[in-house]
């Protein structure tokens, strides 16, 4: 017994440790993802900052506003012409708003005229025709007269639309 308890307070040799311990490597499917991972994320980001710098392009957004807004007009004639000057009125400031960054879209038809920065970028001769139909439309949306009203706010729309988009904004 005695041998037992003199057993119990000699100090040992240390077992070493590492060959208890896993190998530390990292398995292969791992590093496989991880580099796919970043594929993907590089290949993702070129793709958007392509398709970013396509749609950032005033020119195309100018292009694409004016296909939309000639598709709306060119949609077929409206019996009512309190429809058809709705419709024209929206296509033709859905259009200035995207082609020149005009609130037309967002205002009244009397603070678009009492605007003086209203379509800036075009000429006076152009402003004044873009007023005055806008002032026909706003007539003939709200106003009595849209039952006898003479001549179809559609193709003049169209017409004026076709004015606009030949003049590129400076």
């Amino acid at each position: 017994m005695d041998k037992q308890a003199d057993d119990t307070l000699v100090l040992r040799e240390l077992v070493p440790v590492d060959p208890l311990l896993p190998e530390p490597a990292t398995p292969a499917w791992v590093w496989l993802a991880i580099s796919g991972s970043i594929i993907a994320a590089i290949v993702l980001t070129l793709l958007l900052a392509r398709r970013r710098k396509r749609i950032e392009d005033p020119t195309h957004a100018r292009q694409q506003a004016y296909q939309i807004a000639r598709d709306e007009l060119a949609a077929g004639h409206d019996a009512d012409p309190r429809v058809a000057a709705t419709r024209a009125s929206s296509s033709l400031r859905r259009y200035l708003a995207a082609a020149v960054g005009d609130p037309a879209l967002f205002e009244t038809h009397e603070e678009f005229v009492a605007r003086h920065s209203a379509l800036a970028t075009y000429p006076e001769t152009l402003r004044i025709a873009t007023s005055s139909l806008f002032t026909r439309l706003a007539a003939l949306k709200y106003g009595r007269e849209a039952a006898t009203s003479p001549g179809d706010p559609l193709s003049d729309a169209r017409q004026l639309l076709e004015q606009l988009h030949q003049h590129p904004p400076a």
